[in-house]
């Protein structure tokens, strides 16, 4: 799958391509990752890619022409790659009116060939350009970033960790926080060496040796977790069907 992003600042995208273990997945292909700069398309001499805005008000708006001179010359280029044009693919912005980044959305990404990713800066981008080129608005959740940077390399961690071969374990996503495998609800805690730190024991079911018990300890310690810090995933669970009996009985047990 390819990426391409549309950012003022790629050198923001370097730690990302360069450390963690998921930098395996753009070292190996399996996520191609470009980076395209709006002012190398801008005109005159200062290379200017934003105006005041008309009415009036605070900051500057990204200009619409810079652009779409860039959108353009990414599906000039993915063509020559044997790429669909971007007619094709998707347009993400990163914006406050978007739809939330969860695990679902994220995995759909995973399995797809990839967008182009816009980051605006600023007060905004020009809403002309907006309504012609992007098909999806995506949100980290209910406040405002400088930029869409920050976002943009969340969406390609979580993208880049679910390719395969990238983790360690390579089935250790499967029990991550919001993943079906464990119905969407938050992870159980985790723990290591020594057995007891500062006082504090390691859970007896954990060092049983006994896989049924310990999978039922997991179970109820992502139903306390997540009962305690997000009892609106514990609502939506259990709307899908997805509680047991047993689930529903230790969940009364914690009142």
């Amino acid at each position: 799958m390819r990426f391409d992003v549309i950012t003022l600042f790629p050198e923001l995208f370097a730690p990302l391509l360069s450390a963690g273990v998921t930098r395996r997945a753009f070292e190996s292909g399996q996520v191609e990752l470009r980076l395209w700069n709006p002012r190398d398309f801008a005109e005159g001499n200062y290379r200017r890619v934003d105006d005041r805005p008309f009415g009036g008000g605070p900051g500057m708006v990204m200009l619409a022409e810079p652009l779409e001179r860039c959108l353009q010359a990414i599906g000039q280029n993915q063509a020559v790659t044997g790429l669909t044009t971007t007619e094709c693919r998707p347009v993400v912005l990163f914006s406050p009116i978007g739809a939330r980044l969860n695990h679902a959305s994220v995995q759909s990404w995973a399995d797809s060939d990839g967008a182009v990713l816009l980051c605006g800066r600023y007060e905004g981008i020009d809403q002309r350009f907006i309504d012609r080129h992007v098909t999806h608005q995506i949100s980290l959740g209910d406040f405002v970033l400088s930029g869409g940077e920050i976002a943009a390399m969340a969406l390609l961690d979580a993208v880049a960790r679910l390719q395969p071969g990238v983790l360690n374990d390579e089935g250790s996503h499967q029990f991550d926080s919001f993943n079906p495998a464990i119905d969407g609800l938050l992870d159980s805690p985790h723990y290591t060496r020594p057995e007891v730190w500062r006082g504090e024991a390691v859970p007896d079911a954990l060092l049983s040796g006994h896989h049924e018990r310990i999978a039922r300890h997991r179970r109820e310690q992502s139903l306390a977790t997540t009962a305690r810090w997000r009892p609106d995933v514990i609502e939506a669970v259990r709307s899908a069907g997805r509680l047991s009996a047993a689930d529903e009985a230790y969940l009364r047990s914690l009142l």
